[in-house]
């Protein structure tokens, strides 16, 4: 008989072998994505450190979107940038946390870059 997929087991899977690759420093560190149902969560982490650096989310009171969706991966990207830059990171590492880059994950991407992130 075949099994059903446990997506969130696989996502958790893919997070950890890309994980092994990717680390964040403290001269480049982490942007790490996580998305839920209804929220997105954004972190720059310095791994070394083990220190989180500067976050944002759908919940923060910039953010006039308040869901999981294209409109609110531009807003939060765009704020992850302008934040990141005020603490004077320009370069990061780009973890996706073992998401497709695609829809939300690839706008959140794209609006961060455009908004002065390297990576």
């Amino acid at each position: 008989m075949v099994k059903k997929t446990d997506r969130k087991m696989e996502r958790t899977r893919r997070h950890i072998r890309v994980r092994r690759k990717i680390s964040g420093t403290s001269e480049r560190p982490r942007l790490c994505v996580y998305r839920s149902n209804s929220n997105l969560y954004v972190q720059i982490i310095d791994d070394v450190a083990q220190k989180t650096l500067v976050q944002a989310s759908t919940l923060d009171k910039e953010v006039k979107t308040k869901h999981s969706n294209k409109e609110a991966a531009k807003e939060v990207g765009a704020l992850i940038a302008k934040r990141a830059l005020d603490k004077k990171i320009d370069t990061v590492v780009f973890d996706r946390g073992g998401y497709i880059y695609h829809g939300v994950v690839k706008e959140l991407a794209e609006a961060a870059r455009a908004g002065g992130l390297k990576f």
